[in-house]
């Protein structure tokens, strides 16, 4: 059941001044909150998925909820942990980005009825402050607090240039919340710097207190962040099928932190049957942003055309005459294992390569739900794979296919 102590703990990674008086507050009126979203890119992701989520938390417990595009910060862009200047976009580029947010996020967040959420774009403020306000509002700031950021520290002992605008982005952030006038921000525990911009900003400007949720990122195995810079993006625009796919395909040490930042199923769910957990990860996000009617389709789709051995656009095809289909109806290798198999397949470089994956239990036969193995003496094994069958290598689908007449 959703209530307070769940809002402000599940995913969550810090809450300052601290969780108890934001508890408290929250217990005595209505707060407003926002969570600020520079348009870079034309998608939403996975790792927004995270702060929308904990935005609708909020909302359901009936708090003022506000989506905010950074059109004019997105301009600028974020140098939060970028080892370089981020390439400067027009206003053209981001309104173009940001035009279907709403609608890629309206089945999570709602922007109808009496509690509904509003969008609002910090342009609206932001272009209208002179060099006067600038002014005023950098005296709030140090240069030793901005260089003192480490990525700022790397950049300067490797000699890459920081740009003087980089150092306004956190004072730009920090004004939207005094311009709004919220009770609380939240996002990702790497934004706490620029969220604490605004704490200062917020009590030098209007002597009120401002609150600051922070959340775990989804980071991948070598400790990145998942997002659009990085390269390891999920979209949540991409389709049904597609998306509930591409969530299968996380690695296995992002099912369970992926379980607790975007869904609300058991935290340790993936304990107990982990290819069942990310099955249940998969239905539970294409659900939430699609519905369960999308959601069981693309679980259907998955699931069950391996079964019925169907291809489908991007599984690899291969001939029987590539693998030398037997008289019995099986799959025989002249060179005594199935490495050849993989090898003419997935383009592994190498015999030994392929013989690796197999030994490494990255091939599985899909109808049969096992993976393949070689003979103890490696010379001697008999695939089992019929026409029509998948195997799987890592994470892509093979299909063997009769010969063209």
């Amino acid at each position: 059941m959703l209530n307070i102590d769940y809002v402000l703990t599940r995913g969550v990674a810090q809450i300052l001044p601290s969780k108890e008086e934001l508890k408290k507050l929250m217990g005595k009126r209505k707060i407003t909150l926002y969570q600020g979203f520079d348009p870079t890119s034309a998608y939403l992701h996975l790792g927004n998925l995270i702060g929308i989520r904990k935005l609708a938390q909020f909302q359901k417990l009936g708090h003022n909820v506000i989506f905010l595009i950074g059109d004019f910060t997105g301009m600028i862009g974020d140098p939060t942990d970028k080892s370089a200047t981020r390439k400067k976009l027009t206003k053209k580029q981001v309104v173009a980005n940001a035009k279907e947010y709403k609608e890629q996020i309206e089945r999570v967040l709602s922007f109808e009825g009496e509690n509904k959420a509003e969008i609002k774009y910090n342009a609206t403020w932001l272009s209208k402050l002179n060099f006067e306000d600038i002014v005023e509002f950098a005296s709030n700031f140090t240069a030793q607090q901005m260089l003192e950021r480490d990525f700022f520290q790397e950049r300067l002992k490797e000699k890459k240039p920081i740009h003087l605008h980089e150092f306004l982005y956190p004072l730009m952030q920090g004004y939207d919340s005094v311009a709004m006038d919220v009770d609380l921000e939240i996002g990702g525990n790497d934004q706490l710097f620029n969220m604490l911009s605004g704490r200062n900003l917020m009590k030098s400007l209007k002597n009120k207190e401002k609150y600051v949720l922070t959340m775990n990122l989804l980071t991948d195995p070598t400790g990145a962040k998942m997002g659009k810079t990085e390269g390891n993006v999920i979209n949540i625009s991409d389709s049904p099928v597609d998306l509930f796919r591409n969530i299968l395909k996380l690695p296995e040490e992002l099912l369970e932190p992926s379980i607790e930042l975007l869904t609300d199923l058991p935290k340790n769910l993936a304990k107990g049957n982990p290819k069942q957990a990310r099955t249940d990860l998969a239905h539970s996000i294409v659900s939430q942003i699609y519905g369960d009617v999308d959601a069981n389709f693309a679980r259907n789709e998955t699931v069950n055309r391996y079964r019925e051995g169907t291809p489908t656009t991007g599984d690899v095809l291969i001939s029987e005459s590539e693998i030398q289909i037997t008289t019995s109806g099986t799959i025989s290798q002249a060179s005594g294992y199935p490495g050849p198999v993989i090898l003419r397949s997935m383009n592994t470089g190498s015999l030994s390569d392929a013989k690796n994956l197999i030994q490494e239990g990255a091939v599985t036969h899909i109808s049969k739900g096992e993976h393949i193995k070689l003979e103890r003496d490696e010379k001697t094994k008999d695939l089992n794979i019929k026409v029509g069958d998948f195997i799987k290598v890592g994470e892509s689908f093979i299909q063997v296919v009769k010969d063209k007449k």
